[in-house]
């Protein structure tokens, strides 16, 4: 008889493989029902190089790397609601763009053992602060990284799309100007 003590952590209800989940969840891939979710891309002005680099956490549950990102709040424009997350899962604060600078899809494993697919718009955040002490620390690993390391790390092909061309938007051409 085996062990419950040494059973695995991961839900029977988590396929490993993406083409696993993909097979065991037609009907709620193609029903055309998206949930919806904001995320931000952290950047800051590289002190050793030229460029920039991009914040990238691992996930509390099965600790690979993403980007800070939630569900809509009450009350909060998406933008804010990016900010938000972006203080709560890594501590850091800073200027937020009102406009996304793209989105991406990928498929949400909810606590329920239910799969939900959902689009991420995402917001671009100049971090000003970073702090020692937030919500979620010591839940996950932070890393500040070239953007194209972030887009290795991360697993959606959209997000990595986002990352490798991200430049972060100027407030206007006399800003550019060093």
């Amino acid at each position: 008889m085996k062990s419950v003590k040494n059973a695995s952590k991961q839900s029977p209800f988590k396929p490993q493989t993406l083409l696993q989940q993909l097979a065991q969840t037609p009907d709620k891939l193609f029903d055309g029902k998206f949930r919806q979710q904001y995320a931000a891309v952290c950047y800051r002005h590289a002190s050793d190089r030229e460029g920039i680099e991009i914040l990238v956490l691992t996930s509390r549950d099965s600790g690979r790397w993403v980007i800070p990102k939630g569900w809509p709040m009450k009350k909060k424009k998406p933008h804010e609601a990016a900010e938000i997350e972006a203080w709560q899962e890594a501590g850091v604060r800073g200027r937020v763009k009102k406009k996304p600078i793209g989105s991406y899809t990928y498929l949400k494993w909810l606590d329920n053992g239910d799969v939900a697919p959902c689009v991420v718009d995402v917001y671009e955040i100049e971090v000003a602060e970073a702090a020692s002490d937030y919500k979620e620390r010591g839940q996950r690993t932070l890393e500040w990284v070239s953007p194209d390391e972030a887009a290795r790390r991360v697993r959606e092909v959209e997000l990595k799309s986002l990352l490798v061309d991200f430049k972060p938007r100027r407030k206007s051409a006399a800003s550019t100007a060093k």
